[in-house]
């Protein structure tokens, strides 16, 4: 599989675009304060829940026996769909799906497609590929549409635009929208307000005109064929509704087996991702209805590398995640570096597990050690994604990798070569322990020879190094134990 459209390519690794990051006040003071606010909103409504632990399990209960059974639920979600007249497709990778979506809008004459915000289109790269066949894509959420009329890239799961203010919003609307559409009004305040109209009569004309529209899913349900978008704004609606053709692209691992999962989810999902209680627009739909909506729909379901990842026990984990984008609102690395650091579209702690095994390790390598390990990213997340064990683990595939790849050991390989053959030895351990309390007493603040000059000055300057005790538990033990000491 290629990873050229899960990757940036071209992007630096993670330390140098994080470098350049943390370099931009701007950037960090809109980061803090929207993943502050978007965090508190969080608490609070999830502490509203007596029950709100007991739904965590129960949601990565059914997303581990969904992913044990993947196979049986896929086909039988296709059953489902093609029985309620709908359409379904199949992808290996991203370059097969884009080719699918593609045909499919081409078969209908059109040469323009609005979309509701869509993670899988963005990771199979389908606006570039729908471009190069002649085929405009229009973003119809806010931030997306942001995002795509500044020619940038999303920084964030939930919220793409979150490294933009609203100043900057408003000179990309003056400066972009007549290009693509309605211009923005000429006396347009940086009010939150007015950007939101601006944008609403920009879009408009683009939900009245289009034929063609493309999702994204937040979950298919296997048992009903029935499949669903949630969203807080109102233009889900508008292109789940008003075209003629309706295309959904799906990655395998959102299929849920039963309705009744959807009691679960529902309640997971709007508290873990806006902090609400609910989301203003829930949007499912079972095959096309007879003069209402859209009277064509297609499913193309892709894997993209998720199968591999299925195949690694502990990495499958990261395939439970239903993109509420909790992780990221709590992880201290995101909110000083944002997401267009992590070179790919997954940011943040999921994105540091996802994107690895997507597209390969050696692809992304990285990415794994993007993190503090502080666990923050699997408290807050609605489905209990161990991510710091899925971290640790890649980890060591990456250094695994490259230790492959060495025709010569590693200095940290050496010392651990040493550390085995001393350990292994009971008389190399004790001499090496006589050493290191002898060495340990001479760098110790208040020991033989205090602070250091040179490297080490300013390490022993700043801590009172303790000197260690003069006799080891070892040399005691031996000691009293010649000597006819009682050791009980």
């Amino acid at each position: 599989m290629s990873p050229d459209n899960v990757v940036w390519l071209g992007s630096p690794g993670f330390p140098e675009a994080a470098r350049t990051a943390l370099a931009d006040p701007q950037l960090r003071r809109n980061l803090r304060k929207a993943t502050t606010t978007i965090r508190d909103k969080r608490l609070a409504v999830t502490a509203e829940l007596d029950d709100w632990e007991q739904l965590r399990e129960a949601g990565a209960e059914i997303k581990r026996r969904t992913l044990r059974h993947l196979d049986t639920h896929l086909l039988r979600l296709e059953e489902s769909i093609t029985k309620a007249g709908g359409v379904v497709h199949w992808a290996a990778d991203a370059a097969e799906a884009n080719r699918i979506v593609t045909a499919l809008v081409a078969a209908t004459g059109e040469t323009e497609v609005v979309k509701v915000k869509s993670m899988a289109t963005q990771e199979i790269g389908l606006n570039e590929a729908l471009a190069e066949a002649g085929i405009h894509a229009y973003e119809t959420d806010l931030a997306e549409l942001i995002v795509q009329l500044g020619d940038d890239r999303p920084s964030h799961i939930l919220v793409p635009a979150i490294h933009r203010n609203r100043a900057e919003i408003r000179e990309i609307f003056l400066r972009e929208m007549a290009a693509w559409g309605r211009p923005a009004p000429a006396d347009l305040t940086d009010e939150p307000r007015a950007l939101a109209e601006a944008a609403r009569l920009h879009l408009r004309e683009k939900f009245l005109r289009a034929k063609v529209a493309v999702s994204g899913a937040n979950f298919a349900i296997a048992e009903t064929g029935t499949v669903g978008v949630v969203e807080s704004e109102g233009n889900g609606r508008m292109c789940l509704t008003l075209p003629q053709t309706l295309i959904t692209v799906m990655g395998i691992e959102k299929v849920l087996p039963q309705w009744q999962d959807l009691e679960v989810f529902l309640q997971l999902l709007p508290r873990s991702s806006t902090g609400e209680r609910m989301n203003p627009y829930t949007s499912t739909w079972t095959g096309p209805t007879p003069g209402d909506g859209p009277q064509t729909f297609h499913l193309v379901l892709f894997d993209n590398g998720r199968t591999d990842t299925l195949a690694d026990t502990v990495g499958r984990q990261a395939l439970g995640c239903i993109r509420c984008s909790a992780c990221l609102n709590v992880c201290p690395v995101y909110e000083r570096t944002g997401g267009h650091a992590y070179g790919s579209v997954y940011p943040g702690p999921i994105g540091a597990i996802l994107t690895p095994q997507l597209v390969g390790v050696d692809h992304a390598e990285t990415l794994p050690f993007a993190s503090t390990l502080c666990g923050a990213c699997y408290d807050a997340c609605p489905v209990k994604i161990n991510i710091p064990e899925v971290l640790t683990h890649l980890r060591a595939k990456v250094i695994e990798a490259k230790r492959a790849k060495r025709r010569t050991p590693t200095a940290e390989a050496l010392a651990m070569r040493a550390a085995t053959a001393i350990l292994a030895n009971p008389g190399r351990l004790a001499a090496a322990q006589r050493a290191a309390s002898l060495g340990g007493r001479m760098i110790a603040r208040k020991g033989v020879i205090g602070p250091l000059p040179g490297p080490l000055h300013g390490w022993t300057d700043a801590r009172d190094t303790p000197a260690p005790p003069a006799e080891s538990f070892r040399g005691w033990w031996k000691r009293t134990k010649e000597q006819g000491g009682n050791h009980r």
